[in-house]
C-alpha cells in the first residue's frame, strides 16, 4: 500500500468519451460522427478494506469504469489512481494469454502482480482445486470452455494476493454450483480486509457481499453511499422507464371492461411481506354480465410464477361504471428481483388482457430464506393463497350495488363456477 493509507482507490472528475462514425448515404461524402459519452464526471473514494459496489443500467458505464481502472483503456479527461497490487476479472477473454496453457496462465498472472514464484506455488494448488481444471492445466486456455476460463480467471484473481480486486459480472458465467462457490470465497476476500469493487447486476449478491454501493446512470453517478438506499435508487431508476400497457388502446379482449389503473401499496417489498396491489376497472361498453378477475405476478424473464384467479375462490363481480379492486398475495414467499403484474378481465370470454399493468419489487434484505410454497401447481404456475375485494363502487344511475356485489361458494380448487344470478 502506498503512503496514502487513507486511500485505495480514488477517481477524479472521469470522463469518458467515444466517437461514433454513422452510415454515409453517398460514399463520396465524409461518414458523419457524433460522440456518446460512456462516463461522464465520475469522482469517488474507497478506502482500505472497503468491499463496494457498482450497479447500473446495460450502458450505464460499469465495464468502462473497471477498464479504465484496470489500465485497459484511458480517460477522456480527469484521473483513477489505485494504492496497490491490483488483481482483476473482467469479461472472460480478459487477462489470460490464450497460447499459454492453464499452468503458465496462473504463474503468469503472479508475476504480473509482483508475486515471487515461491508464493505463487504457495497458492497454486489452492487454485487448481477451486477452478476444478486439473485434468486440462497443460492445455492452452484458448481450447478451454468460457466456463472453464472463467473458474480459472476468478480462482487466480481471488487467490493471488492483490490488495485491490476488480470483479465485473463473476456471475454471469458457469454454473449455480460455481456461483455459489464463487459467492463464498468473495465473502472470505471480504473478511480478509482486501479491497473490492465489485460489478453485479445480481442484487442480493450484492447486498449480500457489499458495505458500499455506487449506482450508475448513463454515465453519471448517482449515488454513493449506503447498500440499501443504492438498491432503492436502482431500482426506482428502472420503473420510472418501464413500459406499460394501461394506456394502450388497442388491448387484446372484447373492451367492455378495461383496467385503467393498478399500481402496489409500496413500491418495495421484504421477501416475506404481503404483497398488495390496487387496481381500477372502467366500463367501457355496454356489459350487463358478471365477470372474475384473474392476476399473474411475472418474472423478469417473462415466467408466469403465481395466478390469482377470482373465479377459483367463487368470486364473480357485477359490473358497475368504475370499479376499485385491492388484491394482496399472502404465499408464497417471492424471491428477491423485479416483478411485474398482469390483469385479465374475464366473463365467458376475455374482456381485457392488461400485461405489464405494474411493477414491484421484493429487496434482497437479509437474512433470506429460500423458502418456497409447496401449494398445487399446474404447469409450474403457483396457485398461490390470496385476498382480492372490491373497495369501491360507482355505478350507473339506476344501478346502485355494494362492494359485496359478489357470492363466494365453497368449490374445490379446479371446479367449474357458474355465474350467480344478480337481480336489481
Amino acid at each position: 500500500m502506498s503512503s496514502n493509507s487513507q486511500t485505495a482507490i480514488e477517481v477524479r472528475s472521469l470522463s469518458k468519451q467515444y466517437t461514433l462514425e454513422e452510415r454515409s448515404e453517398n460514399w463520396w461524402k465524409p461518414k458523419p460522427r457524433s460522440t456518446f459519452r460512456a462516463l461522464e464526471d465520475v469522482s469517488f473514494k474507497i478506502a482500505p478494506g472497503d468491499v463496494a459496489g457498482i450497479i447500473g443500467r446495460n450502458g450505464a458505464g460499469k465495464s468502462t469504469l473497471l477498464k479504465i481502472l484496470t489500465r485497459i483503456t484511458s480517460p477522456t479527461c480527469g484521473a483513477a489512481d489505485l494504492y496497490g497490487r491490483v488483481g482483476s476479472l473482467l469479461e472472460v477473454g480478459t487477462g489470460f494469454h490464450p497460447e499459454l496453457t492453464g499452468r503458465e496462465n496462473i504463474f503468469l498472472n503472479g508475476a504480473i502482480l509482483g508475486m515471487r514464484r515461491a508464493e505463487i506455488r504457495a497458492e497454486f494448488d489452492a487454485i487448481v482445486a477451486f477452478s476444478g481444471v486439473e485434468r486440462f492445466l497443460e492445455t492452452p486456455v484458448k481450447r478451454y470452455s468460457s466456463g472453464m476460463y472463467v473458474r480459472l480467471a476468478f480462482a487466480v484473481a481471488a487467490h493471488l494476493r492483490s490488495e485491490i480486486l476488480l470483479i465485473d459480472e463473476v456471475l454471469a458465467v458457469g454454473d449455480v454450483e460455481f456461483q455459489k462457490r464463487c459467492l463464498g470465497k468473495m465473502r472470505d476476500v471480504a473478511r480478509s480486509g482486501r479491497t473490492v469493487l465489485f460489478v453485479s447486476h445480481h442484487l442480493q449478491s450484492v447486498t449480500a457481499l457489499c458495505n458500499r454501493l455506487l449506482v450508475l446512470e448513463a454515465g453519471r453517478l448517482v449515488h454513493d453511499g449506503g447498500v440499501q438506499s443504492g438498491v432503492e435508487r436502482y431500482i426506482a431508476g428502472l420503473h420510472q422507464n418501464s413500459p406499460g400497457m394501461l394506456a394502450k388502446a388497442n388491448r387484446p379482449g372484447s373492451g367492455e371492461l378495461r383496467v385503467v389503473k393498478a399500481a402496489p401499496e409500496k413500491q418495495f417489498y421484504e421477501c416475506a411481506e404481503l404483497k398488495c396491489v390496487h387496481f381500477s376497472i372502467e366500463q367501457r361498453k355496454p356489459f350487463g354480465g358478471h365477470f372474475f378477475v384473474s392476476l399473474h405476478i411475472v418474472d423478469s424473464v417473462g415466467t408466469v410464477l403465481v395466478q390469482c384467479d377470482s373465479r377459483l375462490k367463487g368470486q364473480w363481480f357485477d359490473s358497475a361504471e368504475s370499479m376499485d379492486f385491492e388484491f394482496t398475495i399472502q404465499t408464497p414467499w417471492l424471491k428477491p428481483g423485479s416483478y411485474r403484474v398482469d390483469i385479465f378481465v374475464c366473463a365467458s370470454g376475455l374482456l381485457d388482457m392488461c400485461e405489464h399493468a405494474c411493477l414491484m419489487e421484493v429487496l434482497p434484505l437479509l437474512p433470506y430464506s429460500g423458502a418456497v410454497g409447496e401449494e398445487a401447481t399446474v404447469n409450474g404456475i403457483v396457485f398461490a393463497d390470496f385476498a382480492l375485494k372490491q373497495t369501491l363502487v360507482r355505478a350507473t344511475p339506476g344501478n346502485s350495488i355494494s362492494p359485496a356485489g359478489f357470492k363466494e361458494t365453497k368449490n374445490a380448487p379446479g371446479a367449474v363456477v357458474e355465474p350467480i344470478n344478480s337481480t336489481h
